[in-house]
């Protein structure tokens, strides 16, 4: 006869006194020394279960079931009682705290995305949604990557010291984030569509210019890329932001990187062209809102690519534009002031 009912009665009783133990237990502390007499390594279960040996290979099994459910029923009793200490402690902690539970709590201003972030996600999600990779570049940029290789001569007035920022290094502030796309250019082979964000600097600063604002630029090449393409992508991104109705026209424009170039122009939506006196449109009836055009083969040839093989359209646009005339702000300043009474209106 084997030793498996004294080893499974030794069990029992090791889960009779352990749970006993743990209900007498009147702390934490004393919670965790009884368990750790149960079931640590060298608590009672594991010493009964060290009788293994001098059974057989049949009865084993049994007898580790029994152990595997003892130490199950344990450790139950003794998160069990682990709660109920916690609860006790709380209660306790409650009773002697001079807290009035029924009084509201502290009220906290919510914070809130810039209206400058919340138009830039707008116009990035809008690309997103259309296969668009986002570029990023360097602030300092060469004065290749942000004038030559984008068919600006030395002599176009953009290079003038009141327009750019200018180093000792030879190396300039970027005016524009369309370095960015010169630099994407050089290291992706078409098909290709990409936008991209970021600050720009440039020697300007009055109620609608800032020395530092925010663009967002895009490039599209492939093969057969027309103008089309280019009214088609730039109507329905200004209907996303704007408004689904609004009307928008292309005028014909000059920029050295571009050729044919426009500008756009969307309609006033204060008055929508009916009132001569409006201060929004000074009476025009439409409101300038960016830059846009079919890639200059030049731009092309400086990156390696292959003009009579690929075309392309690029635009650009500023943030802080688009954030004035979607959320009718007359003063560029107010954007960087961070009056407190100015951005909660965008909570």
């Amino acid at each position: 006869m084997t030793d498996q009912p004294d080893l499974r009665s030794q069990l029992e009783e090791a889960r009779r006194q352990g749970i006993d133990d743990f209900d007498k237990a009147d702390s934490p502390q004393s919670l965790y020394e009884a368990r750790t007499r149960y079931l640590g390594k060298k608590g009672k279960v594991k010493g009964i279960l060290r009788g293994l040996g001098r059974l057989s290979k049949e009865e084993r099994p049994l007898i580790g079931q029994c152990a595997n459910e003892v130490a199950d029923a344990l450790e139950e009793a003794y998160q069990k009682r682990q709660n109920e200490l916690k609860s006790a402690q709380d209660a306790q902690k409650l009773e002697q705290d001079d807290i009035d539970l029924s009084l509201p709590g502290t009220w906290t201003r919510r914070g809130a995305v810039h209206p400058l972030i919340r138009t830039q996600l707008e116009i990035e999600d809008f690309f997103h949604s259309m296969g668009y990779d986002i570029g990023e570049g360097p602030e300092i940029e060469t004065e290749y990557h942000n004038f030559e290789a984008l068919n600006i001569p030395p002599d176009h007035p953009a290079r003038d010291m009141q327009d750019t920022f200018f180093m000792k290094s030879g190396h300039v502030l970027r005016t524009h984030t369309s370095p960015v796309q010169v630099r994407y250019m050089e290291s992706h082979q078409p098909p290709l569509r990409m936008i991209a964000p970021g600050r720009v600097y440039r020697c300007d600063s009055d109620v609608t210019h800032s020395p530092m604002f925010s663009q967002i630029e895009g490039l599209v090449v492939d093969e057969n890329i027309s103008f089309r393409d280019l009214r088609g992508t730039l109507e329905q991104m200004i209907h996303y932001i704007f408004s689904p109705d609004i009307g928008a026209r292309f005028r014909p424009s000059f920029f050295p990187f571009t050729e044919p170039s426009a500008e756009v122009d969307i309609e006033c939506f204060a008055c929508r062209g009916a009132d001569p006196q409006c201060r929004i449109c000074k009476g025009t009836g439409w409101l300038e809102v960016l830059g846009c055009g079919m890639v200059n083969p030049a731009v092309f040839e400086a990156v390696g690519y292959d003009s009579k093989k690929y075309t392309g359209f690029a635009f650009g646009l500023g943030i802080e534009r688009f954030a004035m005339l979607k959320y009718q702000i007359n003063d560029i300043r107010l954007f960087f002031d961070n009056d407190i009474r100015f951005l909660k209106q965008f909570v």
